[in-house]
C-alpha cells in the first residue's frame, strides 16, 4: 500500500542530505550512462563496418600483379607479373568454384571528364556489368555496362552519381549526352550510386573493358581480376587454386606470396567483425567497471546512511515503529534514489546516441560520410538490467546495517555515535 507519509518523510530526509543524495544519484546515473554510451558506440562501429560491406559480394574475390620474391623456373626473383586476358580464362575453365571471373583496368591517377564549359578529376575504370555488380555499384538511373558493350568495344560510359553531379548539375539529365576523357568522346549511359568506401566510389567512372583497353594503350593488359566462388569454397581453397593457375601460366612459385594479391570479401568482413569483438569485449570491461564502481559508491553511501540514523531508528522504536517499518523506510529510500538516476542515466544516454544517429544521417544527406560508424544502438534489456543491479545492490547494502539497527534496543540505539 502506498504511505504518503512516508515517502514525504524520505524526500525531506532527501533534502535535509542534499549532497550525499546527488553523490549517490550521480554514481549511478555516471555508470548507467557510461555503460549506454559505451555499448551502443560499439554497436554502431559494427553497424558501419556491416554497411560498408553490405552491397558487395560476400563470396567475391580481388586478385591484382606484383612482383616476384623468390627465383622460379631458372627465372631471377623482383620480376614483375602482368596479368592478360588469358589469365582470365585460364580461371574460368581450371577453377570448379569459381563462378563469376571479370577484370577491371583504370587509367593511371585521375583524368579530367569534361562536358561543355563543366568538367570534373575523375577516376576512369574499364570494367564489365559482373565486375560493377560485384563491387556494389547499384543502378541509378538508364544502364550499366553489357556484354555487348565489350564485344563491340562500344564508347559509353556509366558514372557514379557524384561525378554526374559535379560534370552536369544535380538537375541535367545526364543521359545520352558525350563527354570527353582524354580527347575521346563517350556516350553516357546510365548512372550508379554506391555506398561502398564512404561514397567514394561514387567519384568514379566505366566504360567497357575491351574500349579501355584498346583506346588507351592497354592491349591485353588486365590489372585487377575479380571473381566470386561457389558451393561455399572457402577462402584458403580459392586462394591456393588461383595462385595454382596463375603460378602455372606466369612461371612462379605458388608458394611466392608476393608475387600475386589476394583478398576476399568475407575474409575481410571476418577481420573487422574479429576486432569490433574485441573492441566490444573492452567495452565491456570498461562499462562493467565502470558499473561496478557505482554499486560500491552506492552501498558505502547506505552504510553511511544508516550509521548516521541510528538514533532516528531508536526513536522511531521508542514511539512504537516496527523493525519492518524501520528498514523498509530505508530500502525505500535507496530504491528511489538508484532507480531515479538509474533512469535519468538510461534516458542521457540514449538521448546522446539518438543524437549521434542523427548527425551522422544529416552529413549522409549533405553528401558526406562517417565511415565504420552507423546507427549506434542500445540493447535496452541490458540497460534495464544494469539499473535493476544497482538498485537491488543499493538496497542489499542498506537492508543487513538497517536489519541490524532495527533490532537494537532503543536505548542502544539513542547511545550510538
Amino acid at each position: 500500500m502506498f504511505d504518503l507519509d512516508k515517502w514525504q518523510e524520505i524526500f525531506a530526509t532527501m533534502q535535509k542530505n542534499k549532497l550525499r543524495t546527488f553523490l549517490t544519484a550521480f554514481g549511478v546515473f555516471w555508470g548507467i550512462f557510461m555503460l549506454v554510451m559505451l555499448l551502443g558506440a560499439g554497436r554502431g562501429m559494427q553497424n558501419g563496418v556491416e554497411k560498408e560491406f553490405s552491397e558487395e559480394a560476400k563470396n567475391a574475390f580481388w586478385v591484382w600483379s606484383y612482383k616476384t620474391s623468390i627465383p622460379s623456373h631458372g627465372l631471377k626473383a623482383g620480376r614483375n607479373i602482368q596479368f592478360n586476358n588469358q589469365d582470365l580464362e585460364a580461371i574460368k575453365t581450371k577453377i570448379e568454384n569459381s563462378d563469376i571471373v571479370t577484370p577491371r583496368n583504370n587509367l593511371r591517377g585521375e583524368y579530367v571528364i569534361k562536358y561543355k564549359d563543366k568538367n570534373g578529376a575523375f577516376r576512369v575504370m574499364g570494367g564489365t556489368g559482373d565486375f560493377m555488380t560485384i563491387n556494389g555499384e547499384k543502378l541509378n538511373k538508364g544502364r550499366l555496362l553489357n556484354d555487348t558493350d565489350n564485344k563491340e568495344r562500344r564508347k559509353i560510359i556509366v558514372l557514379g552519381e557524384r561525378a554526374k553531379n559535379v560534370i552536369f548539375g544535380k538537375d541535367i539529365d545526364a543521359i545520352g549526352k558525350y563527354v570527353d576523357v582524354k580527347g575521346v568522346y563517350f556516350q553516357v549511359v546510365g548512372i550508379y550510386n554506391s555506398k561502398e568506401n564512404g561514397g567514394r566510389n561514387e567519384e568514379r567512372a566505366y566504360i567497357p573493358f575491351s574500349t579501355m583497353q584498346n583506346t588507351f594503350g592497354q592491349l591485353n593488359q588486365v590489372q585487377l581480376i575479380g571473381l566470386t566462388s561457389k558451393n561455399n569454397a572457402n577462402f584458403e581453397q580459392i586462394t591456393q587454386e588461383i595462385k595454382t593457375v596463375l603460378a602455372s601460366q606466369h612461371k612462379f612459385d605458388p608458394k611466392d606470396t608476393q608475387a600475386v594479391g589476394i583478398n576476399s570479401n568475407e575474409e575481410q568482413v571476418k577481420r573487422f567483425l574479429g576486432l569490433f569483438s574485441a573492441i566490444r569485449t573492452f567495452v565491456w570491461v570498461v562499462g562493467l567497471g565502470t558499473l561496478i564502481a557505482g554499486i560500491v559508491g552506492v552501498s558505502n553511501i547506505m552504510l553511511i546512511i544508516v550509521k548516521e540514523r541510528t538514533k532516528e531508528i531508536g526513536v522511531r522504536k521508542a514511539l512504537g515503529a516496527t523493525p519492518i517499518s524501520v528498514v523498509s523506510m530505508i530500502l525505500q529510500e535507496s530504491i528511489a534514489i538508484t532507480a531515479f538516476s538509474g533512469y535519468l542515466g538510461l534516458m542521457a544516454g540514449a538521448g546522446l546516441l539518438s543524437l549521434l544517429e542523427w548527425l551522422v544521417e544529416m552529413v549522409e544527406e549533405q553528401g558526406g560520410s562517417v565511415p565504420y560508424f552507423y546507427r549506434p544502438e542500445i540493447d535496452l534489456g541490458v540497460a534495464v538490467s544494469a539499473i535493476f543491479l544497482l538498485v537491488l545492490a543499493g538496497a542489499i547494502a542498506g537492508l543487513v546495517p538497517a536489519m541490524k539497527a532495527a533490532y537494537i534496543k532503543p536505548i542502544e540505539a539513542l547511545r550510538a555515535d
